[in-house]
Protein backbone atom coordinates (compact mmCIF):
# COMPACT_ATOMS: atom_id res chain seq x y z
CA UNK A 1 0.00 0.00 0.00
CA UNK A 2 2.86 2.03 0.81
CA UNK A 3 3.42 2.53 -2.72
CA UNK A 4 0.03 3.91 -3.35
CA UNK A 5 0.06 6.66 -0.51
CA UNK A 6 3.26 8.11 -2.20
CA UNK A 7 1.56 8.61 -5.34
CA UNK A 8 -1.07 10.71 -4.00
CA UNK A 9 -1.19 13.94 -1.60
CA UNK A 10 -3.46 13.48 1.23
CA UNK A 11 -6.33 15.71 -0.69
CA UNK A 12 -6.53 13.36 -3.36
CA UNK A 13 -6.07 10.54 -1.30
CA UNK A 14 -9.36 11.34 0.40
CA UNK A 15 -10.94 12.08 -2.34
CA UNK A 16 -10.32 8.48 -4.00
CA UNK A 17 -11.13 6.98 -0.55
CA UNK A 18 -14.03 8.62 0.62
CA UNK A 19 -16.22 5.94 0.31
CA UNK A 20 -16.52 2.21 1.49
CA UNK A 21 -17.15 1.07 -1.56
CA UNK A 22 -14.20 2.64 -3.09
CA UNK A 23 -12.09 1.22 0.22
CA UNK A 24 -13.40 -2.46 -0.56
CA UNK A 25 -12.78 -2.14 -4.05
CA UNK A 26 -9.53 -1.49 -3.55
CA UNK A 27 -8.52 -3.94 -1.25
CA UNK A 28 -10.47 -6.62 -3.50
CA UNK A 29 -8.66 -5.76 -6.46
CA UNK A 30 -5.36 -5.66 -4.53
CA UNK A 31 -6.23 -9.43 -3.00
CA UNK A 32 -8.06 -11.12 -5.92
CA UNK A 33 -6.33 -9.09 -9.13
CA UNK A 34 -4.18 -12.12 -10.29
CA UNK A 35 -7.10 -14.60 -9.79
CA UNK A 36 -9.18 -15.67 -7.02
CA UNK A 37 -8.47 -19.43 -4.71
CA UNK A 38 -10.43 -20.20 -1.90
CA UNK A 39 -8.25 -20.73 1.43
CA UNK A 40 -10.11 -23.65 2.61
CA UNK A 41 -10.24 -25.93 -0.37
CA UNK A 42 -8.45 -24.09 -2.91
CA UNK A 43 -11.03 -23.82 -5.95
CA UNK A 44 -10.33 -21.18 -8.01
CA UNK A 45 -14.20 -20.49 -8.80
CA UNK A 46 -16.62 -18.31 -7.50
CA UNK A 47 -19.70 -16.01 -7.22
CA UNK A 48 -20.47 -12.85 -5.63
CA UNK A 49 -20.55 -13.36 -1.93
CA UNK A 50 -23.42 -11.79 0.31
CA UNK A 51 -21.76 -8.23 1.28
CA UNK A 52 -20.18 -6.10 -1.45
CA UNK A 53 -17.30 -6.96 -3.16
CA UNK A 54 -16.73 -10.27 -0.99
CA UNK A 55 -16.34 -13.85 -2.81
CA UNK A 56 -18.59 -16.82 -2.37
CA UNK A 57 -16.49 -20.05 -3.27
CA UNK A 58 -18.22 -22.46 -5.95
CA UNK A 59 -17.28 -25.59 -4.24
CA UNK A 60 -17.43 -25.15 -0.31
CA UNK A 61 -19.52 -21.90 -0.35
CA UNK A 62 -16.93 -20.45 1.78
CA UNK A 63 -17.38 -17.12 1.69
CA UNK A 64 -14.58 -14.00 1.58
CA UNK A 65 -14.84 -10.60 2.12
CA UNK A 66 -12.48 -8.31 0.48
CA UNK A 67 -10.82 -7.34 4.39
CA UNK A 68 -10.17 -10.77 5.52
CA UNK A 69 -7.22 -11.91 6.14
CA UNK A 70 -6.01 -7.86 5.56
CA UNK A 71 -4.75 -5.42 8.10
CA UNK A 72 -8.41 -4.17 8.00
CA UNK A 73 -9.57 -7.98 9.14
CA UNK A 74 -12.29 -7.14 11.71
CA UNK A 75 -11.53 -2.83 11.94
CA UNK A 76 -14.40 -1.36 13.96
CA UNK A 77 -13.37 1.83 12.36
CA UNK A 78 -14.95 2.98 8.84
CA UNK A 79 -12.92 1.50 5.95
CA UNK A 80 -12.41 5.68 4.77
CA UNK A 81 -10.74 6.60 8.54
CA UNK A 82 -9.09 3.35 8.64
CA UNK A 83 -7.15 4.01 5.12
CA UNK A 84 -6.29 7.74 6.02
CA UNK A 85 -4.41 6.68 9.47
CA UNK A 86 -3.35 3.83 7.63
CA UNK A 87 -2.00 6.27 5.24
CA UNK A 88 -1.01 8.69 7.74
CA UNK A 89 1.54 6.24 8.92
CA UNK A 90 2.74 5.05 6.25
CA UNK A 91 3.67 8.36 5.35
CA UNK A 92 5.33 9.07 8.96
CA UNK A 93 5.99 5.92 10.69
CA UNK A 94 6.92 8.05 13.90
CA UNK A 95 3.81 9.61 14.43
CA UNK A 96 2.26 8.97 17.84
CA UNK A 97 -1.00 7.82 18.91
CA UNK A 98 -1.73 10.53 20.28
CA UNK A 99 -1.60 13.03 17.47
CA UNK A 100 -2.96 10.09 15.00
CA UNK A 101 -6.23 10.35 17.23
CA UNK A 102 -6.27 14.39 17.68
CA UNK A 103 -5.65 14.82 13.77
CA UNK A 104 -8.38 11.98 12.55
CA UNK A 105 -10.66 11.97 15.85
CA UNK A 106 -10.49 8.76 16.74
CA UNK A 107 -9.86 7.26 20.09
CA UNK A 108 -6.71 6.90 21.33
CA UNK A 109 -6.34 2.98 21.53
CA UNK A 110 -7.78 2.34 18.45
CA UNK A 111 -4.90 4.16 16.94
CA UNK A 112 -2.76 2.35 18.53
CA UNK A 113 -3.76 -0.68 17.88
CA UNK A 114 -3.82 -0.25 14.27
CA UNK A 115 -0.88 1.67 14.30
CA UNK A 116 0.73 -1.77 16.01
CA UNK A 117 -0.60 -4.09 13.75
CA UNK A 118 0.66 -1.77 10.84
CA UNK A 119 4.26 -1.59 12.14
CA UNK A 120 4.06 -5.10 12.58
CA UNK A 121 3.02 -5.67 9.35
CA UNK A 122 6.16 -3.12 7.95
CA UNK A 123 8.54 -4.94 10.01
CA UNK A 124 7.81 -8.12 8.22
CA UNK A 125 7.76 -6.86 4.81
CA UNK A 126 11.23 -4.86 5.90
CA UNK A 127 9.40 -1.82 4.57
CA UNK A 128 9.57 -0.42 8.11
CA UNK A 129 13.70 -1.19 8.56
CA UNK A 130 14.59 0.70 5.85
CA UNK A 131 12.76 4.22 7.31
CA UNK A 132 14.41 3.69 10.47
CA UNK A 133 17.86 3.25 8.89
CA UNK A 134 17.30 6.87 6.86
CA UNK A 135 16.59 7.85 10.19
CA UNK A 136 19.47 6.55 12.20
CA UNK A 137 21.93 8.84 10.31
Amino acid sequence: MKDLFSRMDEAEFIRSFDKESSCLRYLAFRKWGSGFRCRKCGHNNYCRGRRPYSRRCTRCKSEESATAHTIFHRCRVPLPHAFLLARTICMDPDISSYKLSKKLSIRHMTCWKLKKKLTECMKTRGDLDVMQDKNSF
